[in-house]
Order: structure tokens, then sequence, then C-alpha cells
């Protein structure tokens, strides 16, 4: 992680126009297209380097080289998950309790923490330990005081596990093997069941929580229902579409646990449940 002022990799020159250019592109098929190859030119131009930004809010340095989420945050932010983001801020209010499950390097942590209040209560679980620097440095770069970083896979079990590595896209790590031809590494991560974490951290309830974790989160989600408390069941998921890699129906485990689905968007299902049920 570069240690160097926030700022000394601020935009200049033909990145500053790109990056300019991208953030205003429309969200439509044309729109996206122009932006990949503005991006492709834009990486190329930064030969290596990050670069440090303000979106979503926030302060970030990003490394837009091996992970498809700093490339899109800091390219094309406004397709960054906008519906999602759009209903999660909606739901917001004072108090608001989030959890960042696979928070990558930061982006959903951040947004909730730049919209929450001071009254937030956000914690933001990332279990690779090279990409939870460049959270916790992300983190780190803002006023906030709301966030809490915890370097952990969650599991069914608590212990210890393989996380299994994508080295061409960071955000598909999982400790689940997805494709076994792409030079796929691994390392050992400490792991934790999700109400283990919850009742370390003294969390009574939970109003959001966001799921991005590449297959995993049937192990999640079957043990944490069979285990948890009714209050501290989330309010609102927010859960990586990832059917086909489940080896149970979470879609049915929610709606029997009373949660309904309010959108659908391109990656993600977003499921919500009253209070009273």
């Amino acid at each position: 992680m570069s240690i160097e002022t926030y700022g000394t990799f601020g935009p200049q020159g033909l990145l500053k126009l790109v990056i300019g250019i991208t953030h205003k592109l429309p969200n439509n098929w044309f729109g996206k297209r122009l932006s990949f190859v503005l991006r492709r030119f834009g990486i190329m131009v930064l030969k290596g380097k990050p670069v440090d930004t303000t979106v979503l809010g926030a302060h970030m340095r990003l490394f837009p080289y091996n992970n498809v989420c700093e490339k899109r945050i800091l390219f094309t932010p406004q397709y960054f998950d906008a519906d999602e983001l759009f209903i999660l801020k909606s739901r917001m209010k004072p108090n608001f309790h989030f959890l960042d499950i696979g928070a990558n390097i930061g982006g959903y942590t951040l947004f909730v923490a730049a919209n929450a209040g001071q009254g937030a209560r956000i914690l933001a679980i990332e279990p690779q330990p090279d990409i939870f620097a460049r959270l916790t440095h992300n983190i780190s770069l803002n006023p906030f005081g709301t966030v809490k970083a915890i370097s952990c896979a969650v599991a069914d079990k608590d212990g210890e596990l393989t996380l299994f590595v994508d080295p061409n896209n960071r955000g598909e790590s999982s400790v689940k093997i997805v494709s076994g031809d792409r030079g796929v590494g691994n390392v050992k991560v400490p792991a934790k069941r999700l109400i283990t974490i919850l009742k370390e951290e003294g969390f009574t309830r939970v109003d959001a929580a966001k799921l991005d974790v590449e297959g995993a989160e049937d192990l999640i989600l079957d043990t944490f229902f069979k285990e948890a408390p009714k209050p501290l069941w989330p309010l609102m998921l927010i859960i990586e579409r990832g059917n086909a890699r489940w080896s149970i129906d979470i879609p049915g485990l929610l709606l029997k646990q009373g949660y309904k689905v309010i959108s659908t968007t391109k990656n993600n299902q977003i499921y919500e449940r009253s209070a009273n049920v």
C-alpha cells in the first residue's frame, strides 16, 4: 500500500480528461461500450500507478488493474450498483447499522459512511490481506469515524479456511473454487460465523447488509438463520446473484424467513423484511 499523502496521485493530463469524460457517459449501451475503450486507454496511461480520487462521497486511493471493482469506481461510478445504492440510501435512518460482507476496497462501506450520518455503525469485512490493506487505507482517508474494518472470511464455522484468489479480478476471490483454469492461487485466512462477529462487535440489530462473497452466500446465510435471534436478522439484504454456485436454495430460504424481493438488478437481488415479522 502506497503511504504517500492523499493527492499525490491525483489524475493529471490525459488521465484527468479521460476520467472527466467517462464520469459523464450515459447509462446506456453506447455509454458503456465507450467507457470500456476509454478505461483501457486510461489504465495504459497510468502505467501501474494508483489514482487518488473523490467518488461516491469519499476519498479513495484506487489501483484499477486486477480488480474490476476499482476500475468501475474510478472510471464510471455512475454505473457502480446505482440502483442498489439508491435503494440503500432511501432506507437510511438515524443510527443506521450496516454490514458490508465482502467489502473489497470499500465502495459500499464508504458510500454508506458518507450518507448515513455520525450515528451510523458500519462493519466492513474483507478476507484478502492486500485488498484489506487498500480498504483500511481508504477508510483512513476520510473523517467519518463510523466504520470498523475486520480482516476475516465470513463462513459457516469459526477457525481458518482457504481463500481461492483470482489474480485477474480480486473481486472474484472466494472460499469456493469457482473456476479451475485461471491460475487461481490460495491463501489461508481467519474465518468467523456471522453470528460470532455480531456478538463480538455488540450489534443488537442490523438495518442492512450487503453480501458479495462469490458463491459462498449459502454457507453464511444457512448457518446464520439457524443460529441468530430474529432481532439480528438484517431488515434489508443485497445479495450477489449466485444461484449456480449455491448448494441450497437461497431465494427460497429467504422467502421462508419472511423476506420479499424488492428489486432484481444485473448483479444483485435486494430483499427486505418487516421488523415485525
